[in-house]
């Protein structure tokens, strides 16, 4: 019996009082990546991104393990919730323009105490001040740097089109616009490095455009480490007490943990490991979170259709962007079809082993988008189901 069909007959097994479709996250294998995370940070600190986990149960399980601190957000209105909830570090990781959620942070001690907002523009900040109606607490800020790779005297950019902020001039004078506005406390840097860190390096039958692509990590790498080392240097000048440099990402834990300038590190995927983090030379995890839709038709031999599925990831759209049927091994789409929005039909001999009712079991290709399908998320140990959590979408939170 290979791993993942003895992983089929405990999810089965777990879930056989259950009617699909259903989703559950497997918490050895959970505390497993958690662990493995831990050791590739080599000591510095993994901020949870909470974009990738959406359920509290499970932001909660794994901050209470040595090797991680804090929360990185996706939303103001997100952040708010958090540390009303008790969370008493959240990094938002993207600016906002949600007004009245600023009103809020600013009228608020524990949560201007708890919440940083992201900032890459003069014009954020206006927006802030604009929003505080009336309160005056001061705003906790963290800057972000532009990491993309220019190559080609700039005409070539790889990289997330993120913070308008790459060098480390206008890093320092944007520190110093926080600085000389009252109200405000320059605290963080955060660059997230997603060419490096959200890219896998051994694609599957693609072995040229594998070595491509360590190649530009390779050189991205090299590039952005003595960029943010100088960015932080001239950051520091201005705000001598800042308190973190945050970077990295679940593919590249190991080479931003060694940077001296980085103090922690962003991480989130890797605690589920969706189908998009199988192509990596640096790591390998265990699939976490997994859902299973029922066999409702048997068309013919070597075909069966499951109920729903169709559940796409967001992204430039293509293949890579759509759930895998995972277990039973061997299953695929039918390619006029693809995975619908109320029935999916599945080719490959399993199909005539599956009876009407079974379980067919599914990795989406992202990590916490899976909880936007699902109110719950069953949490499995060995072949028992031990609890059941609410998602964000179950505790009627739907940020985004």
């Amino acid at each position: 019996m290979t791993a993942r069909t003895a992983d089929r007959s405990r999810y089965n097994r777990a879930t056989a009082h259950l009617d699909a479709p259903v989703a559950v996250v497997d918490l050895d294998a959970f505390d497993a990546n958690a662990d493995d995370l831990v050791r590739r940070a080599a000591g510095k600190p993994i901020r949870v991104a909470s974009k990738s986990v959406r359920c509290r149960a499970l932001l909660e399980r794994v901050l209470a393990r040595p090797g991680f601190a804090g929360i990185m957000s996706f939303t103001l209105a997100e952040s708010l919730w958090l540390a009303r909830a008790g969370f008493d570090d959240v990094l938002l990781a993207y600016p906002s323009a949600d007004r009245s959620a600023y009103a809020g942070l600013a009228a608020d001690p524990k949560l201007a105490a708890a919440v940083t907002v992201m900032v890459d523009d003069p014009a954020q900040l206006e927006l802030i001040d604009a929003a505080r109606a009336g309160g005056t607490e001061e705003i906790r800020v963290c800057l972000e740097l532009d990491t993309s790779l220019r190559l080609l005297g700039g005409r070539v950019r790889i990289g997330a089109l993120r913070s308008p902020l790459r060098s480390p001039a206008q890093l320092a004078e944007l520190a110093r616009s926080v600085d000389r506005r009252p109200g405000f406390r320059l605290v963080g840097l955060m660059a997230y490095e997603g060419h490096v860190a959200g890219v896998g390096d051994s694609i599957a039958g693609r072995p040229l455009r594998s070595r491509a692509v360590r190649l530009m990590q390779a050189a991205a790498r090299r590039e952005l480490a003595a960029r943010r080392a100088e960015v932080v240097r001239a950051v520091r000048a201005v705000a001598p007490g800042l308190e973190f440099v945050n970077g990295g990402g679940t593919g590249s834990v190991q080479h931003t943990a060694a940077e001296s300038a980085v103090t922690e590190i962003a991480a989130g995927s890797g605690l589920y490991v969706p189908r998009l983090f199988d192509n990596y030379t640096s790591f390998r995890g265990r699939p976490a979170a997994l859902f299973a839709q029922p066999v409702v038709r048997r068309p013919g031999v070597g075909v069966v259709t499951v109920l729903g599925g169709g559940y796409p990831a967001s992204g430039a759209a293509g293949a890579d962007r759509l759930p895998v049927p995972y277990l039973p091994e061997g299953l695929r789409y039918d390619p006029q079809e693809g995975p619908g929005e109320v029935q999916t039909p599945l080719l490959g001999a399993p199909a005539d082993d599956l009876l009407i009712g079974d379980k067919v079991w599914f990795r989406h290709a992202k990590a916490g988008e899976l909880c936007e399908r699902f109110d719950e998320l069953r949490l499995i140990e060995g072949d028992r189901i031990t609890a059941t959590v609410p998602t964000y979408r179950g505790e009627g939170r739907t940020f985004l």
